[in-house]
């Protein structure tokens, strides 16, 4: 990893500790080629700024990522202060997430909170042909704006950004993967308790769980899959619920504003308020479709072998931790399990091919016929305004899912800056309901 010494140019934004100016070596940002890259050294005096984007996973993943010597940052500024800040330097034809995550960036910067002599941003790539990977050379023009000093890392599994990237090292990765299965099933028992709970209990076993499992990660205790798998289910299956009939709503799209609370107007919270059960796909879904892309790759397009079969593996291992949390999950009993993810490589083989991979690509109409026959036919499709690939496999893909799911109750929303919450929501409540009237029939 290539070092400089040349010294950051100062500040434009405000920022505690403003003049301060690392001395050593190590703690030093690259200058060369006009950005500041980000070396090892500076793990341990530099603080990570990450966007709000998986809040069901990052306490998890940040707490990893501090056994690593990161010291990471999750962001939870929001508002439309910081959609305007976005606006500024990202062109509204670009990418909704792109604009949201440089937004959250910049507004933190301006806060006077940070020393932005001594913080770094990071930014999750998956390589896709699409908006999306435009991310870092976006945030780099932004940042150079602004904050010429603050370095970009990429958190990637597709060789972009080796000079400036986290260091992914096997024992790193596999302990990011553990943490993706745990958040998930985290996710899903709540959103599975919280509509039904008699009194409050779900929030304190969102907590219990998360604790256990970083516990569990301090003393190398992680991979005991099957322990901390029935302690994530035992906990949330003790919060007293009421056995009733609710509209359950499948959440599907781009996978940011799947996620995220700033990127999809707090979507998960507005159902439970209209009383419904949210149903979030799996974050490790997204992970193995991007991984079995590889796979597919060397099939349909003569792609490099070798890597196909080191993809291959790492399909293997994954999805065999999968199929053990989806069958413990159903030996307890009391929670739906999530989808076993050759049951949507089938499901999406009767609806798309999966060469089909940009963005979200093939994943959008396998999960909504996922969702549509496991009882969530009510369908919300969020995706960035002007986002091609999430138009074509998601809106585009709808009247196919209908014809074969008759009950499939689908509605597609789009994110934007110039979107009303009230808009997007008055959307939505048309489709509950549809929903509603179904029910009552």
């Amino acid at each position: 990893m290539k070092e400089s010494m040349s010294t950051p140019p100062p500040a434009s934004g405000g920022g505690v500790g403003e003049g301060v100016r690392p001395q050593t070596k190590s703690d030093v940002a690259d200058f060369s080629d006009d950005y500041p890259r980000f070396s090892r050294g500076m793990k341990s005096s530099y603080t990570i700024l990450v966007p709000d984007m998986l809040p069901w996973h990052f306490d998890i993943l940040v707490h990893v990522m501090a056994m690593e010597g990161y010291k990471v940052e999750v962001l939870h500024n929001e508002g439309r202060e910081v959609i305007d800040e976005g606006l500024k330097h990202v062109h509204n034809d670009t990418c909704f997430p792109a604009l949201c995550v440089i937004g959250q960036y910049l507004d933190a910067l301006k806060s006077g909170k940070y020393d932005v002599d001594h913080t770094a941003v990071l930014i999750t790539q998956s390589g896709g042909g699409c908006r999306a990977s435009n991310y870092i050379p976006l945030i780099r023009k932004a940042l150079k704006a602004e904050f010429p000093q603050v370095p970009v890392l990429s958190l990637n599994f597709a060789g972009l950004e080796k000079d400036s990237g986290i260091e992914l090292r096997p024992a790193f990765v596999i302990r990011l993967a553990y943490s993706l299965f745990y958040g998930d099933l985290i996710m899903s028992c709540y959103n599975q308790t919280k509509p039904y709970e008699t009194e409050a209990g779900a929030d304190d076993a969102r907590k219990k769980c998360v604790e256990e499992i970083k516990a569990a990660f301090d003393t190398g205790k992680y991979r005991k899959l099957k322990k901390y798998v029935y302690f994530i289910l035992d906990a949330f299956a003790a919060v007293p619920v009421k056995r009733e009939k609710k509209i359950r709503v499948g959440i599907v799209g781009e996978i940011y504003v799947k996620y995220s609370p700033l990127g999809n107007s707090h979507l998960e919270d507005f159902l439970l308020r209209e009383g419904c059960e949210p149903v979030v796909p799996a974050l490790m879904d997204f992970v193995l479709y991007c991984v079995i892309n590889n796979v597919n790759d060397a099939k349909l397009y003569g792609k490099n072998k070798k890597t196909a079969f080191l993809f291959g593996i790492a399909y293997k291992y994954l999805y065999g931790k999968q199929k053990k949390i989806i069958k413990w999950t159903v030996k307890h009993g009391r929670f739906a399990p999530q989808h076993d993810f050759e049951r949507l490589r089938t499901l999406a083989d009767e609806v798309i091919n999966q060469g089909v991979k940009m963005g979200e690509g093939w994943l959008i109409p396998a999960e909504m016929a996922a969702l549509a026959e496991t009882g969530a036919e009510n369908i919300v499709c969020a995706q960035p305004f002007g986002c091609l690939p999430n138009h074509i496999a998601g809106k585009g893909a709808a009247r196919v899912i209908k014809e074969k799911y008759p009950s499939a109750n689908i509605v597609a929303v789009d994110y934007d800056p110039s979107a009303t919450k009230v808009n997007q929501e008055n959307r939505i409540k048309l489709m509950l309901a549809t929903a509603r009237e179904r029910m009552g029939e």
